[in-house]
């Protein structure tokens, strides 16, 4: 039976584009208005939410995403209030897939086998932990599959042959192609690397491939998803949050429509673009 994961990128085929993935932390810059936020990012006109997780110690994530982890964590922020996001989030909208990303220490501390419960009983779609390799599957991965929850991995430009098939074997969902060496945010891929990136994913797996990593701008954004099956937007979000905070830590109550009008501005750069 087709999941809304499945679904959404069945719709956005149909269409002829690719999806908009968008990603934001919980609880950045409040609890109050990432509720906003999200709402603004789905009438934007996002496919898919990825929320992040927030922790301490986020290796994978440039200055952007680790201080809006911190900026969530110093509002309050716990994997509890995450987790109860994402079930609000599901009441309002019921049909737009919803991905946890983050660690696994917090997921750890609060426990696997609760968390996953909490996460299935939210409404939650799928999960990306992005430091559990493959080796390290019996940890969450194969729970998660149990529990219904899609494991969604990571591959990146050095992710080849033998080991992009070991890191595909039980992935679900979609293949998030990380276009970039290095941390989120810093810098952006070229089209020629997407394209044989995506060419060899493709060869290992039936399951669509998204773009993300250094997609600032709704050309970027048209390009990888018409490269790949869709595009994840993070970092360039969550720079509209940092920038409408003022000295005081006071955050403007416009962020969520000033969020909201930048997707929208990359959805229709993504529907423009076709496929």
């Amino acid at each position: 039976m087709a999941n809304r994961i499945s679904q959404s990128f069945a719709a956005a085929q149909q269409a002829g584009r690719g999806i908009l993935g968008v990603f934001v932390s919980a609880g950045d810059p409040s609890e109050a208005l990432c509720v906003d936020i999200l709402d603004e990012i789905v009438a934007g006109g996002a496919d898919l939410i990825e929320l992040g997780m927030p922790f301490s110690d986020p290796m994978a994530d440039g200055p952007a995403i680790q201080a809006a982890s911190l900026r969530a964590i110093k509002a309050g922020m716990t994997l509890e209030k995450t987790l109860q996001i994402a079930a609000d989030f599901r009441q309002r909208h019921p049909d737009i897939p919803l991905i946890l990303m983050g660690y696994f220490n917090p997921i750890y501390i609060y426990g696997r086998d609760a968390f996953l419960a909490k996460a299935k009983e939210a409404g939650v779609d799928g999960l990306i932990i992005v430091d559990l390799p493959p080796e390290e599957d019996g940890e969450l991965c194969d729970p998660a599959r149990e529990a219904g929850l899609d494991f969604i991995r990571l591959t990146t430009p050095t992710t080849k042959g033998g080991r992009l098939t070991r890191v595909l074997e039980k992935a679900g969902g979609f293949v998030y192609y990380v276009s970039i060496t290095g941390i989120t945010g810093t810098k952006s891929a070229g089209a020629d690397s997407i394209k044989a990136a995506v060419a060899d994913i493709r060869a290992a797996t039936t399951l669509p491939v998204v773009t993300g990593f250094g997609i600032r701008t709704p050309a970027q954004a048209a390009e990888a998803a018409t490269l790949s099956d869709g595009a994840i937007v993070g970092s360039a979000v969550v720079d509209i949050i940092a920038q409408n905070i003022d000295e005081s830590g006071v955050a403007s109550a416009d962020i969520p429509q000033k969020i909201g009008a930048f997707v929208a501005d990359m959805a229709k750069a993504i529907a423009a673009s076709g496929k």
